[in-house]
């Protein structure tokens, strides 16, 4: 997967979001081709949506705009895009994205457009006819889906070889060999702030005991034990450890 395309209505948000940092370089050094496209330009007039047949509040938007985007970005009959690129919607109750979705992103043979929903939301048609799939960040509303395209982005291109300076800070991340592993906490100087403490053990040299404790750490903020460590537990750990 080599390229990613975005059919928004800001398509300046995503932009904003996305070439900055690390992924903000890899799409100027090449590694992944970025574009974000406006659906209001084309429609002949600039709107993109109309009243639900049916009644009800909100505006939906037109699957015919949608196609006629893709189709001449692409050259391809909209309901055959799917043949060569991976297609996704944006709508609040779509798939959740988590890192097993970013990494079957990344395994696929197509390359990926994304179309943000907006307004009341998006004809039917396009995510039944037109997309492979609906994805989501989660059970809540958003204004549209600029952000959540901005964040899949995001979380596939620095998963990219060569992305990343040092291969190796993927090694240890949230989730990186797991679904239920998150990262271990860090520290940093000053080994000691305002009577906080960094824990001994990762001060002590010992390699095999600050594995162990990263570790054990990660699981168990995975589990929600120690997401959030009280300051009597922080201040036990590092005299213990």
């Amino acid at each position: 997967m080599r390229s990613i395309d975005v059919f928004c209505v800001f398509p300046r948000a995503v932009e904003a979001a996305v070439r900055v940092g690390v992924v903000g370089r890899a799409i100027e050094r090449g590694l992944v081709d970025f574009r974000a496209f406006d659906l209001r330009d084309f429609s002949a007039d600039g709107r993109i949506d109309d009243m639900p047949f049916g009644g009800g509040p909100g505006m939906v938007i037109r699957v015919d705009i949608v196609a006629r985007a893709l189709e001449e970005v692409y050259g391809v009959p909209a309901r055959e895009l799917k043949e060569e690129r991976r297609v996704v919607v944006t709508e609040a109750w779509g798939r959740r994205i988590d890192q097993g979705y970013v990494r079957e992103i990344l395994s696929d043979r197509r390359d990926l457009t994304i179309v943000c929903g907006r307004y009341g939301g998006i004809d039917e048609r396009v995510s039944r006819v037109i997309a492979d799939e609906v994805i989501s960040l989660g059970e809540f509303v958003l204004s549209g889906g600029e952000i959540v395209a901005a964040a899949l982005s995001d979380a596939v291109i620095r998963q990219m070889e060569g992305v990343l300076g040092n291969s190796e800070s993927l090694v240890g991340e949230s989730f990186s060999s797991g679904e239920d592993v998150m990262g271990p906490p860090q520290y940093t100087r000053p080994a000691e702030w305002d009577g906080e403490r960094v824990p001994a053990v990762l001060l002590s040299g010992n390699h095999e005991k600050i594995r162990a404790w990263r570790e054990r750490e990660a699981r168990l903020r995975a589990a929600g034990c120690s997401a959030v460590p009280r300051p009597e537990a922080r201040r036990e750990a590092a005299k213990g450890e």
